[in-house]
């Protein structure tokens, strides 16, 4: 799928939040940075989904690489942050800037290195 039709999909998916109520301790309150319950479920959506799509729908490689907590060990949030932020030149590692607050993009790398939950 071209670049931008993905951003586009991304945007929508941002844009609308679930209904549905998940499970688990994951969404029960915000997060230090202020992210809701709502919108923890919608970013989950986004990196099972849209993440996904690259490195694999259980986030344990495609074309891009893993993204499980065992991959990333030792990584630090703020380089995760930069490279869902920023994406990584020379790859096919979007930059997500456009569509996604600084604290979306803490949410996301926090996320990862303990393991995203499931959106539903």
């Amino acid at each position: 799928m071209p670049l931008l039709r993905r951003l586009a999909l991304s945007l929508a998916v941002l844009a609308a939040s679930p209904t549905s109520q998940a499970g688990g301790h994951a969404f029960a309150e915000p997060t230090p940075q202020g992210i809701s319950p709502s919108r923890a479920r919608t970013l989950a959506h986004l990196v099972r989904h849209d993440c996904g799509s690259c490195h694999g729908l259980t986030l344990r490689g495609g074309l891009g690489p893993p993204l499980t907590p065992d991959a990333l060990s030792g990584k630090p949030v703020s380089y995760l942050k930069a490279v869902i932020l920023d994406g990584r030149p020379g790859s096919a590692m979007p930059h997500w800037r456009p569509l996604l607050a600084e604290s979306d993009a803490q949410w996301i790398a926090e996320a990862l290195l303990r393991g995203v939950p499931d959106a539903q």
